[in-house]
């Protein structure tokens, strides 16, 4: 029997990528790791030092305006499952805690629901005891010095609004405005509430416009401390008009340039 000639197997070439392939393969993964690393340095940057915020609301006119966009600090008063994102129910309380001061803006989580976020100033400390008689604050039964200024003027709806505005002075000597549109709303006499340990009473500085300590129901209530995200630090961008502020080509019109990064007292 005469064997076949063995017919020689068939080498399948791949061609090398060309050097022009391989430069783009090398800018494509080297984009994506600067993708990656700038979101986890936002990611840091966000959960443990500075955090962005917008006023959707004019409760703390005139300090903050709707259209305000603020920075927190999130180590201010240390770190509570609310300083990570989602609220994550990693631990308990506060870790690394600070004492916030009596006058510090700050924004919370409403203790209602947990998950929105409200700004408000801080006024009462546990163990306080805080009253409004017509309009003036009272704390540990002692009236809250106030110094009629000039009305402040703003416009809404087409219509010019004048509010009596105050220099309110706290007990360790941090001074504000505030606004009061009269003496006797539904929220300038209230009863004397205390503050329990571990929590935190907030009002607005538009004092007859803000959903806040003095309403336990509808409002605010009081905060527990772990419901503290940190003091609002400043003002970094403020935009008014009613445009949506995605359409930034309107932008040059609304910016206020006068709020941009000013401190929050």
């Amino acid at each position: 029997m005469t064997s076949r000639p063995r017919t020689p197997s068939r080498k399948i070439k791949t061609p090398a990528a060309s050097p022009a392939q391989a430069g783009a393969w090398h800018g494509v993964a080297d984009t994506a790791k600067t993708i990656v690393y700038a979101l986890l340095i936002a990611l840091v940057i966000r959960t443990f030092l500075f955090e962005p915020f917008e006023i959707p609301s004019g409760s703390m006119v005139p300090t903050l305006d709707v259209g305000d966009y603020l920075f927190i600090s999130k180590f201010a008063y240390g770190y509570s499952r609310y300083s990570l994102p989602l609220g994550l129910p990693l631990f308990h309380g506060r870790v690394f805690a600070r004492t916030p001061q009596r006058g510090d803006v700050v924004v919370f989580k409403w203790p209602h629901d947990d998950s929105t976020d409200y700004i408000k100033r801080l006024i009462g400390l546990p163990g306080d005891r805080i009253q409004v008689r017509h309009a003036v604050l009272y704390i540990n039964g002692v009236p809250v010095q106030r110094k009629r200024i000039e009305d402040y003027i703003y416009r809404q709806d087409g219509m010019v609004i004048h509010a009596a505005q105050y220099i309110e002075t706290l007990p360790n000597g941090v001074s504000h405005r505030i606004l009061q549109f009269g003496d006797n709303g539904p929220l300038d006499n209230t009863p004397i509430f205390t503050v329990p340990p571990g929590h935190y009473f907030m009002m607005g500085d538009n004092r007859d416009d803000s959903a806040d300590s003095r309403d336990p129901t509808s409002g605010v209530g009081y905060v527990p401390a772990a419901n503290l995200e940190g003091p609002a630090e400043f003002t970094f961008f403020s935009l008014g008009g009613s445009e949506p502020g995605w359409q930034f080509w309107y932008w040059p019109f609304r910016i206020r340039y006068d709020r941009l990064f000013r401190a929050i007292d």
